[in-house]
């Protein structure tokens, strides 16, 4: 059986829901599921209950994922109504995370004038990561480019919206982009299929939006899961929150794209690897990596997954490339379907 080692993952957008949602996800399952999927660095998203606006949030929040993680984590800032002048502050963060749609969570900038104080107030050189769709993601793009802002554009999902990021690369500008699995492996048509299961923010596309993401990879930096977990309960009920558990089917979804000669080995690596690192300007390890076995084939089950909500909208899909080790810094972390480090094993990453 070939194997094959590849620089640890570093996945840019995931929720953990800790603090406020353990009943999904929590730091001691979430990273467990991360090292599972060869992913030995996560970016959690501030949308928490309390959200990550100041001081006293991210403090507490920073003690529940050092007691608990088990593979190195990044935290991120929230953008309110109210916290321009203060949030830039806050040390430690790995950006600025601004939602300019509404979405699950309680951060939203409902209006122009707060986005326009977040991007005039937030210190130069360090990234803002915008959830934008649809129109927003040019207002996204113009408010970097007004302020000099680096954007990072979030789980981009559109033709429409990949064209207005090879523009704005074209011209120079600091902007840069991820995209999801589930919107390069699914379309619109799978939500006949697995019903709510299939309801994410940003919605699934078109088969020709997902035919978009493949063919312009070359103006994507990240591939992030967007790893947003819910219970099964939550999601067949009769307004279900957005969002799908995806850290521990990244991987072997793109390295079976490499085996059917979709997506180029190097071109993984950069997506997942090199590529968030850059956008954030985070140090890496090069002792922090996964042993995969490229040869191995088999289906996707929610029961083998080891994040805290047990479903996967990838059920029984079969993909070819198994984790078998994942090593951070130096330090074998899992080990054949075992998590092999203690609650707390993980770090803050640092900044290159």
């Amino acid at each position: 059986m070939p194997k094959l080692e590849l620089p640890g993952l570093i996945d840019a957008h995931v929720h953990m829901r800790d603090p406020g949602s353990t009943h999904k996800e929590d730091w001691h399952s979430g990273t467990c599921a991360a090292l599972h999927g060869g992913v030995v660095g996560v970016l959690d998203m501030p949308n928490n209950s309390p959200p990550i606006t100041e001081s006293l949030s991210l403090a507490a929040k920073t003690r529940r994922a050092t007691e608990q993680a088990v593979c190195d984590f990044g935290l991120f800032a929230g953008a309110n109504a109210n916290n321009a002048t203060t949030v830039g502050s806050l040390l430690g963060v790995v950006g600025l995370k601004t939602y300019l749609n509404e979405t699950y969570g309680p951060l939203y900038l409902e209006d122009l004038p707060a986005a326009v104080r977040h991007f005039q107030a937030w210190p130069k050189g360090r990234t803002i990561a915008v959830h934008a769709e649809g129109y927003m993601v040019a207002v996204a793009i113009a408010l970097g480019q007004v302020h000099g802002q680096a954007v990072h554009l979030c789980h981009i999902a559109r033709r429409s919206e990949l064209a207005l990021v090879r523009r704005a690369k074209e011209h120079g500008w600091d902007v840069t982009c991820e995209v999801t699995p589930h919107h390069l492996f699914l379309t619109e048509e799978d939500s006949k299929r697995i019903e709510s299961l299939a309801y994410m923010d940003p919605t699934l596309g078109t088969s020709d939006d997902c035919r978009a993401l493949w063919e312009n990879l070359d103006v994507v930096d990240a591939i992030a899961s967007d790893h947003a977990p819910h219970t099964l309960e939550e999601k067949g009920s009769p307004h279900p929150p957005p969002g799908v558990p995806g850290l521990e089917t990244m991987l072997p979804l793109l390295l079976t794209a490499v085996a059917e000669g979709r997506l180029t080995l190097q071109r993984l690596v950069e997506l997942t690897s090199t590529g968030p690192a850059k956008v954030y300007g985070l140090a890496q390890d090069a002792r922090s990596r996964v042993l995969v076995d490229t040869d191995d084939s088999y289906v996707l089950s929610g029961q083998d997954l080891f994040t805290k909500c047990g479903w996967t909208p990838f059920e029984g899909w079969r993909v070819r490339g198994r984790v078998i080790r994942t090593w951070v810094r130096d330090v074998l972390a899992f080990d054949q379907g075992r998590v092999v480090v203690d609650p707390g094993f993980g770090r803050p990453l640092h900044f290159g």
